[in-house]
């Protein structure tokens, strides 16, 4: 049985495809489809939820829909659900992550470290159109002094682990072996294999 994902990042679609290696993946470049969810809500979990559902009702297809994004503690969450949005709608999409992460390095330039304190979370529905099921994942770090790295996505250059690399210094296997995306969707498989 084929399960939708409902996303057109590439990165984050290649991610779940090697995550979830022995299940059927298809995106929605697969079917053609070119379904835009508005993401209005105040949580991770009610965007996941909404994109799931809306794309299953279109497609009748199970799909698996996520929200992530970087929530830093000395901000109190900030950016969080606004991860993508935060410099407005027109400039949401993973080209405008270099951007939006030079903002948020010049924003915390004089903090130190323990200021730095960040978590990178993704909250991930499966919607089979009789009920949800949620998995969560966190992964806890710093925003970096400088953006780093060639690998990745999103804020993976700015996000830095306790060993000083930056996610986009990891290659694509040791990303995936400790990413709240990777956390998240073994929570989802847990549930789904029962």
């Amino acid at each position: 049985m084929p399960i939708l994902v409902a996303s057109t990042n590439l990165g984050k679609i290649q991610e779940i495809q090697e995550i979830l290696c022995e299940w059927d993946i298809i995106t929605l470049n697969d079917i053609k489809n070119t379904i835009q969810v508005i993401e209005n809500g105040k949580t991770f979990e009610e965007n996941a939820k909404k994109k799931a559902k809306e794309i299953y009702e279109k497609t009748q297809i199970p799909c698996l829909a996520d929200d992530s994004g970087i929530c830093i503690k000395q901000y109190n969450g900030w950016p969080g659900v606004e991860t993508a949005r935060f410099l407005g709608e027109n400039k949401a999409t993973n080209s405008y992550a270099k951007e939006r992460n030079q903002y948020i390095l010049n924003k915390m330039k004089h903090l130190n470290k323990k200021e730095r304190q960040v978590d990178n979370v993704t909250v991930i529905a499966y919607y089979d159109g009789k009920e949800f099921k949620i998995g969560r994942g966190t992964l806890s770090g710093y925003i970096a002094n400088t953006a780093r790295g060639n690998n990745g996505f999103g804020f993976d250059e700015i996000f830095e682990l306790e060993d000083g690399r930056t996610l986009a210094e990891l290659t694509k296997e040791e990303k995936n072996i400790i990413s709240s995306r990777k956390k998240a969707l073994e929570n989802i498989k847990r549930q789904i294999n029962g």
